[in-house]
C-alpha cells in the first residue's frame, strides 16, 4: 500500500483511491482556507497603515508608485524561497541546518542578496518611470533609493524569519508547505512592507544626509551584486542568476501597476476603505497564484504531472479547487476592509459596494491567475528552469498589474468613483 498526494493504491480498489484522494483535497482546501483567512486579516492591517499615511503619501509624491513593486518583491523573493523549501521537503532534502552548504541557508543568503539588489533597481526604475510619465513633483532619486532599500531590508529581515518559522513548523506538523507558506509569506509581506516603507521615509528628504546614505547604499549593492555573481556555492548562484531576469520583468509590471494607482491617488484618498482593501486584495490574488504555482511545481518535480501544454485533469482539478475558495475569500476581504475602516474612522463607500468591488475584481483576477500560474510554471519546467523561482514572481507581479486595473474598473462599475 502506498500513499502520495492524489495517488492511492490499495488492492486495486478504485473506491478507496477516490475516497482518499477526496479526503486529501478536503485537507488541502482546509489548510488553504485557514491560511488565506489569516492572510486577509494580516494584509488588511497593512492596508489600514497605508490608509492612515495620507500625510506621508502627500509629502513624498511617487511613494505609491514604489509601493506595489516593493510589496511584490518581498512576496516574490520570499514566496519563491518558501516554494523551493516546499519542494525540498516533498523530495526529502529539507532540514533545519545552518551550514553554509545547506538548502535552508543557501536559500536564505540568495533571498537576502536578491532583496537588496532588487530594491535598489526598483528605486532607479521608479524614478525613471516618474520622470518619463510626467510626475514632475516626485521624490528625488536619493529619496527613492533610501526608502526602497531601507524599507526593503527592514521588511526582509522579519519576513525571512517568518518564512523559516513557517517552513519548519509546516514540516514538523505535517502541513503541506505549498498550501501554507506561499499565502502567508505573500500576505505577511504586505503587512511588513507598508510600515517599513513609511518608517524608511523619515530618512528621506534630508538633503545631504539622504544623498550620502543613498550613495552608500548604491556602493554596497554593487559589492553584493559582484559577490553574488562570483560565489562558489552552486545553489546560491543558480537561484540568484535565475531570479534576476524574472524579478526584473516583475519590477517593470509592478511599476506600471504603481503608476495606475499613483494617478488615482486623489480618488483613493477620498475613499480610504479602498486603500485598506488594496494590500489585502493584491496579497490574496498573489497568494492564490502562489498556491497554485507551488503545487504545480511540486507535481512537476515529483513526476505526478507531465507538464503538457494542455492541462491535465489533475491540474484542472487543482485550479477548480482554488477558484472555489476565491469568491468567499474576496467577500471576506471586502467585509474586513469595511469593518476596519469604520473602527478606524476611515471613509468607506458602504459594505455592499466595497464587497462588490472586491468580488468583481477578484473574479477577474482568479480566472487570470489560473491561466498564468499554469503556463508560467509549465513553461519554465519544460525549458529546464526552476518553476519555484519563476512561477511566483511572474504570477504575482502580473496579478499586481491586472489587479490594479480591475480594482479601478470595479470602482467605476459600482459607482464608487
Amino acid at each position: 500500500m502506498t500513499l502520495e498526494r492524489g495517488h492511492f493504491y490499495h488492492n486495486g480498489s478504485v473506491r478507496t483511491s477516490w475516497f482518499v484522494s477526496t479526503s486529501l483535497r478536503v485537507i488541502d482546501s482546509r489548510q488553504r482556507f485557514i491560511a488565506l483567512i489569516i492572510g486577509v486579516l494580516v494584509a488588511s492591517s497593512g492596508g489600514l497603515i497605508l490608509a492612515s499615511a495620507e500625510t506621508t503619501l502627500s509629502k513624498f509624491p511617487g511613494l505609491l508608485l514604489l509601493l506595489p513593486g516593493a510589496i511584490a518583491l518581498r512576496g516574490n523573493i520570499f514566496g519563491s524561497m518558501g516554494s523551493r523549501l516546499g519542494t525540498a521537503a516533498h523530495m526529502g532534502t529539507f532540514g533545519l541546518s545552518y551550514r553554509v552548504e545547506s538548502v535552508l541557508l543557501q536559500n536564505l543568503l540568495a533571498s537576502g542578496s536578491l532583496s537588496l539588489i532588487s530594491s535598489a533597481v526598483l528605486a532607479i526604475l521608479a524614478k525613471g518611470t516618474a520622470s518619463a510619465f510626467g510626475l514632475s513633483s516626485a521624490m528625488t532619486l536619493a529619496d527613492f533609493m533610501v526608502i526602497s532599500v531601507i524599507g526593503g531590508i527592514l521588511s526582509s529581515v522579519f519576513l525571512a524569519f517568518i518564512t523559516i518559522i513557517l517552513s519548519v513548523g509546516a514540516v514538523k506538523n505535517e502541513w503541506d508547505l505549498d498550501n501554507v507558506v506561499a499565502p502567508l509569506v505573500t500576505t505577511t509581506g504586505d503587512l511588513l512592507t507598508v510600515p517599513s516603507l513609511i518608517l524608511a521615509s523619515y530618512l528621506a528628504g534630508r538633503s545631504g544626509f539622504t544623498n550620502s546614505l543613498a550613495l552608500l547604499i548604491a556602493c554596497i549593492s554593487v559589492i553584493v551584486l559582484i559577490l553574488s555573481v562570483k560565489t562558489s556555492h552552486d545553489r546560491f548562484r543558480r537561484i540568484f542568476r535565475q531570479s534576476i531576469p524574472v524579478l526584473g520583468f516583475a519590477v517593470v509590471l509592478d511599476l506600471i501597476a504603481g503608476f495606475v494607482v499613483e494617478k488615482r491617488l486623489k480618488d483613493l484618498l477620498e475613499v480610504e476603505a479602498i486603500l485598506v482593501l488594496l494590500p489585502a486584495f493584491m496579497g490574496i490574488a498573489g497568494a492564490l497564484g502562489g498556491i497554485l504555482s507551488s503545487r504545480l511545481s511540486t507535481q512537476f518535480h515529483l513526476g505526478l504531472d507531465d507538464a503538457s501544454p494542455v492541462p491535465s485533469r489533475s491540474s484542472l482539478r487543482g485550479a477548480a479547487d482554488l477558484s472555489a475558495l476565491a469568491i468567499p475569500i474576496f467577500i471576506f476581504s471586502g467585509l474586513i476592509a469595511h469593518l476596519i475602516s469604520l473602527v478606524a474612522d476611515q471613509s468607506t463607500p458602504g459594505l455592499a459596494k466595497l464587497v462588490l468591488v472586491s468580488v468583481i475584481a477578484g473574479s477577474i483576477v482568479t480566472l487570470f491567475v489560473c491561466v498564468v500560474a499554469y503556463y508560467t510554471t509549465m513553461g519554465s519546467f519544460r525549458f529546464g528552469l526552476d518553476p519555484d523561482t519563476y512561477g511566483i514572481p511572474v504570477v504575482t507581479s502580473s496579478l499586481d498589474l491586472v489587479g490594479a486595473f480591475t480594482i479601478i474598473l470595479a470602482m467605476v462599475l459600482t459607482g464608487v468613483i
